[in-house]
């Protein structure tokens, strides 16, 4: 072979072998590209947050934390503070919160519970940012000794539905005995370990059921608190006071 042939294949196999390097790196590059995207678009929508957190946007006050629950659960049992509105009323929501960047929380029945963020996405793609996820639910918030808001319609229904829970009335004994709801035991908040020990509290089943109703709605919440930090993890108070619960029937 002719010394300048030999220059030519040489020149040809090197520039055939950049060519598979090029490509090589260029069909690399768009695949990281295509997987960064796949990734992005993956990322699920909102920011979660915890119990403590949660607690302070309440607290606070600056946009609405929201139940995305049916509104049958809600009265039966929600945090203090929020609003009910069913995961598939995306428009109410809008309505709610108008302005798509000052922020809201959803919650539901806790990380089971994928309610929470399917609402999420179906915002986000309205343009819905600062979007915030308390994916721990009701169930954790009870757990850490919180106690929930029960509605007149809940209240109600746990009345006539379920035998099992304890009805706690929060008012003087005196008040007390003068007429109250059905079955209800009274309390007051320094009765408690005496109440564990005599049976108007559960102490056998710290799951069961407790609401509490009182003269006032401060009242029933500040006994149900004080409940609740006692390991009665199903504690809530009713949103009436005991007169417009006798107004109602009850």
């Amino acid at each position: 072979m002719k010394k300048g042939n030999h220059y030519v294949l040489v020149f040809v196999a090197l520039m055939a072998s950049l060519f598979v390097l090029v490509t090589s790196i260029s069909q690399s590059a768009e695949s990281l590209q295509e997987n960064k995207g796949q990734r992005e678009q993956a990322a699920p929508a909102g920011v979660e947050i915890s119990t403590e957190e949660l607690k302070q946007i309440l607290l606070e006050g600056k946009f609405p934390v929201i139940d995305v629950r049916p509104k049958e659960e809600y009265a039966v049992s929600h945090i203090p503070g929020s609003v009910n509105i069913f995961e598939t009323e995306i428009e109410q929501m809008m309505k709610l919160c108008p302005d798509k960047s000052s922020g809201l929380v959803l919650y539901c029945n806790g990380p089971h519970c994928h309610k929470t963020g399917r609402v999420a996405e179906m915002l986000s793609k309205k343009d819905y940012t600062n979007i915030k996820k308390y994916r721990d639910g009701l169930p954790v918030w009870l757990a850490f000794g919180n106690a929930a808001e029960t509605s007149l319609s809940g209240f109600k229904y746990v009345c006539s539905s379920d035998s099992t829970a304890v009805l706690v009335d929060a008012r003087s004994k005196e008040e007390y005995g003068t007429g109250t709801i059905k079955s209800a035991v009274n309390l007051q908040a320094g009765d408690i370990e005496a109440a564990n020990k005599d049976g108007r509290l559960p102490y056998t089943d710290h799951g069961t059921r407790i609401i509490v109703f009182g003269n006032s709605v401060a009242q029933a919440r500040l006994l149900a608190e004080a409940i609740a930090q006692r390991a009665y993890w199903n504690s809530s108070y009713v949103t009436e006071t005991y007169e417009n619960l006798k107004k109602s029937g009850l």
